[in-house]
């Protein structure tokens, strides 16, 4: 009981250190554990009197909505507290979320008085985007930040875990086996090194109540390096807070203001909690003292013991250098058992007798190689003999040939003097007849293009009279045609022809061109998904919500042919236009020229704004004379399918092979792929049918659409929809580096505010023709 009491007051001081708990409510209550600790044998403990409260220390209660206007969410319920603020169980109640994460999410909310100062907020901001990096199957996934404009507070976005935290776990079961330790404590080993080796992070807060246990049995670490940046904020602050990590798990260098945190800081506090999990109790209480010294496990052997008073030395370098290397030294320390013992003397013993029955047979071997040694260098002599006489009657031969070569080549010789003269006359009668051939087929070409153009022109006139015909004849009332009959062919599968050609135009300056395009055919499509497809996505995992937006079903006509960039602008493209035009990004943007990932001038440009890229189209359109612009919804999807009806241009399934994406998840039935973190560069996959790459996955694209709930009332012939709906948001397509492969489907849609810029998207441009 008197070590339960001791961990009561330990978290409690936490509360008070990090400013959580006022002075009085402090004393208040840890006089209550230690009355109810020290009370007499029998009597009844002294009832806890606490005030009624609905809300938390923060001030937060269940039901209540936080967050920003266009990304609101909903308290469920509170699942702990501690230094770090609060963690809660909430609903994303964003009609149009911009980052694909679950409906359901947990929120860290952060107390307002350790993000007040700017400094310390943007500081919090960038441990949060270094989490968002890790992507490992035993480190929480965190997917943004945001700040609660009615409380100041900011809270971080994490994926929704249900199960216990390990502080709990132990409560109930007690000590462990050192067998249950080392397997509850691997996942946190592989987790901490992949953070070192891929990142250079250390976690810095290791203790019980970060190490989470789900109810499908994995283990997750939580807070990685949050915790102890809000400790260091709030120590700059004034406030009375501990150094980096948790009292009793925290190493004696820690927050020594070391210029590259070591993972041996992490090594201390697992060792602590090696011997915690074994002992059921803490190895020291209080402050820790360079003579005090733990008494031994029992679970463990001499060197085992050795090993983890090395783990939690005073002195870091006697401390092996990861977790990793701290329990696989537990594990060799242990030796062999009985059995591997005897193991190990029947191997050694057959060892041996294999060692005795190879050497007999080397023996034997030597002897018969040495026999066939002999044997072949017999064979050898009798093959140099033969081969003398075999080169001596070549020589011989050769020579009858030379001779005879020469007199031919004589007689060569002077034929061909005489056939050099005919040939000079031949060769300028047949120069004479490829001129007049070229001459020819030149006159042919350009009859072939004028017909051509002519016929393009007639039928141009066919579509502007078949138009005005319908225009003119009178609404006949009919129910509306979601489909043409079985018998007609859709335009997009058949009747409309492949791409006509590629078109790149000159810069009127002669300092460069614009970037290299499609031309498309108009054709007629059906846009959005059909039943079939929704069952797959929600199957792996959309929400409902989000295929709301592809309904219904539609037939649109692309009623005049354009052009489409082959690759999104680069980031090369967009350095010369800022170069030309001396365009800036906005203060709190993402940094086009440095993202976070590595890119080169191939890339696609991401940390464009809609405003921006209307900004770069302005510019092209001065650059080259022509009418560049955004492509409208429509001609995005009828250009990404490609002629095709299924999720994908590639078929109802896609690969980290085909497209840049989360490889770490499927979508039906499809293969687990790799996570690149970042752009990819152009040309890495294949492009669709019609020529354009990166159709699916890479960044999100772009269009000229104002944002709407659904198709209800959409333009049929292509043409962008801008009236109505969210008029400070715009449409994007076709999925990201960052973003699950469900997507990346051909009918998603997506939008963002048109003013903000983001690490996943960019956009490409469309050329009008005629």
């Amino acid at each position: 009981m008197m070590q339960k009491a001791r961990d009561k007051l330990r978290e409690l001081r936490a509360l008070h250190d990090d400013g959580l708990l006022s002075e009085q409510e402090f004393e208040r209550r840890k006089n209550a554990i230690l009355d109810a600790e020290y009370a007499p044998p029998g009597a009844a403990p002294a009832p806890i009197t606490l005030p009624v409260r609905q809300g938390t220390e923060l001030g937060f209660m269940t039901g209540q909505e936080i967050g920003p206007q266009n990304r609101r969410y909903r308290l469920e319920r509170l699942i702990g507290t501690g230094g770090m603020g609060q963690v809660w169980q909430a609903t994303d109640l964003a009609t149009h979320a911009e980052l694909g994460s679950s409906e359901m999410v947990a929120l860290k909310i952060l107390p307002p008085q350790l993000t007040q100062s700017a400094t310390h907020a943007r500081l919090l901001i960038e441990e949060a985007t270094q989490a968002r990096k890790l992507a490992h199957e035993n480190i929480v996934r965190v997917y943004e930040w945001a700040q609660d404009p009615a409380t100041a507070s900011y809270f971080i976005i994490m994926e929704c875990l249900d199960g216990e935290d390990l502080e709990h776990y132990l409560g109930r079961q007690g000590p462990l086996a050192l067998a249950a330790v080392q397997e509850l404590l691997q996942p946190v080993a592989d987790a901490l090194s992949y953070a070192w080796e891929k990142h250079k992070l250390v976690h810095r807060d290791i203790k019980p109540g970060n190490v989470f246990l789900t109810g499908k049995g994995d283990v997750k670490l939580l807070d990685y390096g949050i915790a102890s940046r809000v400790r260091n904020a709030g120590s700059s602050l004034g406030l009375e807070t501990p150094n980096a990590g948790t009292e009793g798990y925290r190493a004696p260098e820690a927050g020594a203001h070391q210029r590259q945190p070591s993972p041996r800081l992490d090594v201390y506090a697992v060792a602590v909690m090696v011997y915690q999990m074994l002992e059921g109790r803490m190895p020291f209480d209080g402050v820790r003292t360079a003579e005090q010294l733990p008494s031994a496990p029992q679970a463990l052997k001499a060197a085992q013991w050795q090993v983890l008073q090395n783990g939690f030395s005073m002195t870091p370098e006697l401390r092996p250098q990861s977790v990793q290397a701290l329990l696989e030294m537990l594990e060799r320390a242990a030796g062999p058992s009985v059995e591997e013992l005897a193991e190990q003397a029947r191997q050694a013993h057959a060892r041996a007798a294999e060692q005795q029955k190879q050497a007999a047979l080397a023996a034997e071997q030597a002897k018969e190689e040495a026999r066939r040694r002999e044997e072949e260098l017999e064979q050898k002599r009798k093959a140099e003999a033969h081969a003398a006489a075999l080169e001596k009657q070549r020589l011989d031969k050769l020579r009858r040939e030379q001779e005879a070569q020469r007199q031919f080549e004589a007689e060569e010789s002077r034929k061909l003097r005489k056939e050099a003269l005919r040939g000079q006359l031949r060769a300028r009668r047949e120069a004479d007849a490829a001129t007049a051939l070229q001459e020819h087929q030149q006159l042919q070409r350009k009859a072939i293009q004028a017909k051509a153009e002519a016929a393009y022109r007639a039928e141009q006139e066919r579509a502007r009279k078949a138009e005005a015909s319908r225009a003119a004849t009178p609404a006949v009332p009919a129910a509306p045609v979601a489909a043409p009959p079985a018998t007609e062919t859709p335009l997009a599968e058949s009747s409309a022809p492949a791409p006509t050609g590629l078109l790149r135009d000159d810069f009127l300056d002669g300092s460069g061109q614009g970037p290299e395009l499609v031309c498309l055919p108009s054709g007629r499509f059906q846009m959005g998904a059909h039943e079939e497809e929704h069952k797959a996505a929600l199957k792996a995992g959309s929400q409902q919500g989000w295929l709301e937006r592809e309904k219904p079903q539609h037939w649109v006509g692309i009623e005049r042919g354009f052009a489409l960039a082959i690759h999104p602008v680069s980031v090369g493209e967009w350095r010369a236009f800022v170069k030309a035009t001396g365009w800036q990004r906005g203060i709190s943007e993402t940094d086009w020229d440095n993202p976070g990932f590595v890119q080169n001038e191939q890339h696609p440009v991401v940390g464009v704004s809609w405003n921006d890229a209307q900004l770069y189209l302005a510019w092209l359109r001065e650059k080259t004379g022509q009418l560049y612009r955004l492509p409208s919804e429509a001609e995005w999807e009828y250009a990404c399918r490609a002629g095709t009806r299924t999720a994908f241009n590639t078929g109802d399934t896609i690969s980290t092979e085909q497209a840049n994406y989360d490889g770490l998840y499927v979508y039906n039935g499809g293969a687990r792929g790799q996570y690149r973190g970042g752009t990819s560069a152009r040309g890495t996959f294949q492009p669709n049918a019609w020529g354009l790459h990166d159709m699916h996955g890479n960044v999100w694209e772009w269009v000229q659409d104002i944002v709407h709930d659904n198709y209800e009332g959409a333009p049929a012939d292509g043409s962008a929809w801008e009236e109505g709906g969210d008029t400070s948001r715009r449409v994007l397509r076709g999925g990201s580096w960052l973003y699950h492969p469900r997507y990346l489907r051909s009918a998603i849609r997506n939008g963002f505010s048109i003013v903000l810029s983001n690490d996943i998207v960019g956009f490409r441009v469309a050329r009008q023709l005629g």
